[in-house]
C-alpha cells in the first residue's frame, strides 16, 4: 500500500515540505525524506512514538524531521511556518476527526496553492467530506483500508 501511495506521489515528492499528522511511528515521513522530500514535520500525542521516531531519525541520519507531540487540531490552531505541499492524514481508525482536520488545514493557510493531501482510513468507516475545492486523484481499497489523494486546487484570487 504504502508503495502504491509514493509512487502517486514521485512526480512531486522531490524538494516538498510534508507534515505528517497522526505520524504513529512515521513511516511515511521517512518513506517520504527517503524519496526526497526536503522535509517533514511529525505530529503525533503519544510520547513513546514521539520518542520511536526521534531515535529512528537520529539513526538514519534524517536531520530534516521536526517532531511535535501535539494533538492534531491543537496544532493546526498554530501558524504555519511554510505552506505544507503533501499532508499525509491516518488518523486512528473510527475516528470522525478527519473533516475538521481537512477543513483547518484548508482554511488557515497550512497549503501550498497545489498541495497534495492523502487520506487513509478503514473502509467501513465514511468517506469525509472534503473541501469543495480537492480533487480526488486516485483512490484505492486494499483489504479493510481504503486511501485516498486528493489535490488542492486554489483560484487565483484566492493566491
Amino acid at each position: 500500500m504504502r508503495e502504491t501511495v509514493f509512487n502517486w506521489l514521485q512526480a512531486e515528492i522531490a524538494g516538498s515540505h510534508c507534515l505528517d499528522l497522526f505520524a504513529g511511528t512515521g513511516i511515511l515521513s521517512f518513506e517520504a525524506l527517503s524519496r526526497g522530500a526536503e522535509s517533514v514535520t511529525c505530529v503525533e500525542h503519544d510520547e513513546s512514538a514521539i520518542t520511536a521516531i526521534r531515535d529512528n531519525a537520529a539513526t538514519l541520519g534524517a536531520g530534516d524531521v521536526e517532531t511535535v507531540r501535539a494533538d492534531a487540531i491543537e496544532f493546526l490552531t498554530r501558524s504555519p511556518l511554510r505552506p505544507i505541499d503533501i499532508v499525509f492524514i491516518d488518523p486512528p481508525y473510527g475516528s470522525q476527526i478527519v473533516e475538521q482536520v481537512c477543513q483547518i488545514l484548508d482554511k488557515r493557510a497550512w497549503l501550498a496553492p497545489q498541495a497534495l493531501i492523502y487520506i487513509e482510513r478503514h473502509a467501513k468507516d465514511p468517506v469525509p467530506t472534503v473541501p469543495e475545492n480537492w480533487q480526488c486523484l486516485r483512490s484505492k481499497r486494499a483489504g479493510q483500508v481504503d486511501y485516498r489523494l486528493y489535490r488542492r486546487r486554489v483560484s487565483q484570487e484566492q493566491r
